[in-house]
């Protein structure tokens, strides 16, 4: 059976920058995480960084350009956190490698595990287009990476997978 990797956050694990469990209603996971199939990680936490800890975003521009070298990750103090970031997305890929995992349901929005949009990097919530640093990561990797919202196509590719 392939495990797909989650974003610990989605399956209501205590990880979220600000203390909240935050659950995402999907029959699909719970169908995923009774049979096993889930692996939970959060690459912030891996990283090093606490649970609360403040917000943060990647200022500018998105992961790949933190991967790079390009961009760097701030929290909402002013604190650069680009290399609690950084590892956290190492030890998700090498995480995943080792389980041969191939498919991930990620939290969007996340300067980690955002597929779809990221914040902009001003802290006032808006949001634009871009991936965070995790996902990226996993990406150029050859692991597929969905958001929450897009768990029918994870299904999808899933079913590829075991054909």
């Amino acid at each position: 059976m392939n495990k797909v990797l989650v974003s610990a956050c989605l399956i209501g694990e205590n990880v979220r920058y600000n203390g909240r469990v935050k659950q995402y209603d999907s029959r699909m996971l719970s169908d995923w995480k009774l049979r096993g199939r889930l692996v939970p990680f959060c690459p912030e936490v891996a990283g090093g960084l606490p649970v609360p800890r403040p917000c943060s975003e990647i200022l500018c521009y998105d992961g790949s350009a933190v991967l790079n070298g390009h961009a760097r990750i701030m929290n909402i103090k002013g604190k650069d956190v680009t290399q609690y970031f950084l590892t956290g997305a190492q030890k998700a890929l090498e995480f995943a490698r080792s389980r041969k995992i191939k498919l991930a349901v990620m939290k969007d929005g996340s300067p980690s595990c955002g597929s779809t949009y990221i914040y902009d990097g001003s802290f006032s919530g808006i949001e634009k287009p871009g991936k965070g640093v995790t996902t990226v990561l996993l990406q150029e990797n050859n692991i597929r990476v969905f958001s929450e919202r897009e768990i029918p196509k994870a299904v999808e590719y899933l079913k590829t997978l075991e054909i």
